[in-house]
């Protein structure tokens, strides 16, 4: 099972090679972000990207992967412009010069999602920690992400936090994004970690429910980087600038707060730019 995942794993990152060579002939419209599944699949990103190509005529190329795979691509210069949520490996990225200007900008939440019967009893515990503790002490079945992307990393954080870790035959390694962990976790009446956004666009297609929510620990924040130009020459520097500069924007603020109120009856991401 470790060779199969090394080896999609090995073949997605071939893949984006070859999809970032062919971008990067096309010329300077195209602008090449790197960001997480989690924006991709609640629709946002392709609102805002829409919004930005028509004011600029910019083309904005999205590769949406884990933030751990994202974070690669900008180390390679395979990426003009960063959008990812892992503060921690945000801030190595900086810090070894790979990126600059990282400027958190908004965020959402993450919430623990159980079968209905709640065989863990977990159902209203606000401690995430308890909540793993228990799943993992009732030995319940918890589908992770397993790719290395910022829910993933957070997925792990917590269970170190709470000083457990599931039996191996309870824990269930996805190895893909979001929509499909939740997916995998829904038809196996299993436990995971999702963030608040995709479970509302998924909601009407699973049985899961949130179990436990509200914790400090579960917020979820995004964060924009631009890649350092002094380390690669082929970057898009001028069109990651000016993408980087609209998502940080009145307008995009506009849209990431009224986005969700109209097909989910909630705003699924907040607003913390403080800048002009």
């Amino acid at each position: 099972m470790f060779r199969k995942f090394v080896l999609s794993l090995s073949l997605a990152v071939l893949t984006v090679v070859i999809l970032v060579s062919n971008v990067r002939a096309q010329g300077n419209k195209n602008i090449i972000l790197a960001t997480t599944t989690s924006v991709q699949d609640t629709g946002l990103l392709d609102v805002l990207t829409d919004a930005f190509q028509k004011k600029t005529g910019y083309t904005v190329k999205s590769i949406a992967v884990g933030t751990g795979q994202a974070i690669q691509m900008g180390k390679l210069g395979e990426a003009d412009i960063l959008w990812v949520h892992s503060p921690t490996d945000e801030k190595q990225f900086v810090d070894e010069g790979y990126g600059i200007n990282r400027t958190t900008f908004m965020h959402n939440d993450f919430v623990i999602l159980g079968p209905r019967d709640d065989s863990a009893k977990v159902l209203g515990e606000k401690s995430v920690v308890e909540v793993f503790k228990k799943i993992a002490a009732g030995k319940k079945l918890f589908v992770s992400r397993g790719d290395n992307s910022g829910t993933h990393k957070k997925e792990k954080a917590i269970w170190k936090e709470a000083g457990v870790f599931p039996d191996k035959s309870a824990y269930l390694e996805a190895g893909q994004g979001m929509a499909a962990t939740v997916s995998i976790a829904n038809e196996k009446r299993a436990y995971c970690l999702a963030d608040r956004s995709s479970y509302l666009s998924l909601k009407k297609s699973i049985n899961l429910m949130i179990v436990s929510e509200g914790d400090p620990l579960l917020i979820n924040y995004y964060s924009l980087i631009l890649v350092n130009p002094d380390k690669f020459s082929k970057i898009n520097v001028e069109g990651g600038k000016l993408l980087f500069d609209f998502l940080l924007s009145g307008e995009a603020k506009g849209v990431v707060e009224s986005f969700g109120k109209k097909e989910f009856g909630k705003q699924l991401f907040f607003w913390d730019y403080q800048g002009k």
